[in-house]
């Protein structure tokens, strides 16, 4: 770096917040120092700057599973985000399992991260509550723990519940059931979204017609197949079924064919997620969309945020609204209207609400 700066006549700090990709440089000294910095083959010392600065410039992101569409998208624009202000990240997976998740927290802890992004498959904030007393900046994605301040990314769960839910009241279906996720917060209030409506329109509810799988981000298809077998042999049998996630949808949709049954004629069925793969399905898939790259970005917000302020910020709460896209898959009553390439109708729908974005230690 000494040796970039004297040749181009400026401080070592410029060519650091060059190399930093620092906005506040002049674009003319920024292509030159980067010209030199090709010449030489330069490559920085991260290790000696993170002894300097008190920083790695590494953010880790730990979900359930790394193969879920929905936690790839989220990573994507999380790590384009940061990458901009020279972060990178290092993605880690659970694989759905508590105690793993807290093993892989502690290793990259020790490995002195700058802070970690988590979609907690714990039941407990323990491992949060440790990085707060050690003031290790995290965000909490997808899912939160009532009651414990913490920053955190989201949808409205319960909201899309009761989308995913009116929908299918709407398309006419009166017999509706619920593959359900783990008893987390998106678990627990996309079931409760499912409850309420059905109970506001009238209809009956039954406990018979929940069917809560152990796993649902790891090897979701298999655990959708097992739970739409189930249903399928109840009597009178579902006419509509709202899948926690969309890969659990996948694999109902391929039982569902299997058993000799239409989509949506005999069920209909929704998923949430909208993971962009639907021209891979066989009939195209109704979903709730989880907003994940926004997800993303504003996670990223967050974090920089924290390493821009000299005190530590109060944790904030972004709820994002979820919308509902409809597809081939849940359309009942209704012929297919103008669609894009996935098949999706082209109207939007929401929860009429904008995304929000509180301060959970503030009245």
């Amino acid at each position: 770096m000494k040796d970039i700066a004297k040749d181009i006549g400026v401080s070592i700090v410029t060519v650091s917040k060059v190399l930093r990709n620092h906005p506040d440089i002049a674009e003319e000294t920024r292509e030159r120092i980067l010209k030199r910095v090709k010449e030489l083959d330069y490559q920085p010392n991260v290790l000696a700057r993170s002894l300097v600065t008190g920083r790695s410039f590494l953010v880790g992101l730990i979900v359930p599973d790394l193969l879920h569409p929905f936690f790839a998208e989220v990573a994507k624009a999380l790590s384009s985000s940061i990458r901009a202000r020279g972060y990178s990240l290092i993605i880690s997976s659970s694989e759905e399992d508590p105690s793993l998740e807290a093993k892989e927290i502690q290793q990259l802890i020790g490995r002195r991260l700058d802070a970690l992004v988590v979609a907690s498959t714990g039941n407990t904030p323990a491992s949060f509550e440790r990085m707060d007393r050690v003031e290790q900046p995290f965000v909490l994605i997808d899912r939160e723990f009532p009651g414990f301040p913490a920053n955190f990314v989201g949808i409205d769960d319960e909201a899309a519940g009761r989308l995913a839910t009116e929908h299918l009241i709407e398309q006419g279906c009166r017999t509706i059931a619920h593959i359900r996720g783990r008893d987390n917060s998106t678990g627990t209030r996309r079931f409760e979204g499912y409850r309420q409506t059905l109970l506001r329109h009238g209809l009956p509810y039954s406990e018979s017609r929940v069917i809560a799988r152990s796993s649902v981000d790891i090897d979701s298809g298999h655990h959708g197949t097992e739970a739409i077998r189930l249903l399928l042999k109840q009597r009178p049998r579902p006419d509509a079924v709202f899948c926690y996630n969309d890969p659990l949808a996948m694999g109902a949709i391929n039982a569902i064919l299997e058993a000799g049954l239409r989509i949506p004629n005999d069920i209909a069925l929704i998923g949430c997620g909208n993971l962009h793969y639907d021209s891979s399905l066989r009939i195209p898939l109704s979903s709730i969309d989880q907003r994940s790259q926004l997800m993303g970005e504003r996670a990223a917000a967050i974090l920089l945020n924290i390493f821009d302020s000299k005190t530590k910020p109060q944790p904030v709460s972004v709820i994002l609204d979820p919308t509902l896209v409809v597809r081939a898959s849940s359309l009942k009553n209704a012929p297919l209207r103008a669609t894009n390439r996935s098949g999706a109708v082209s109207v939007g729908v929401s929860t009429g609400r904008t995304a929000k974005k509180t301060a959970r230690s503030q009245p």
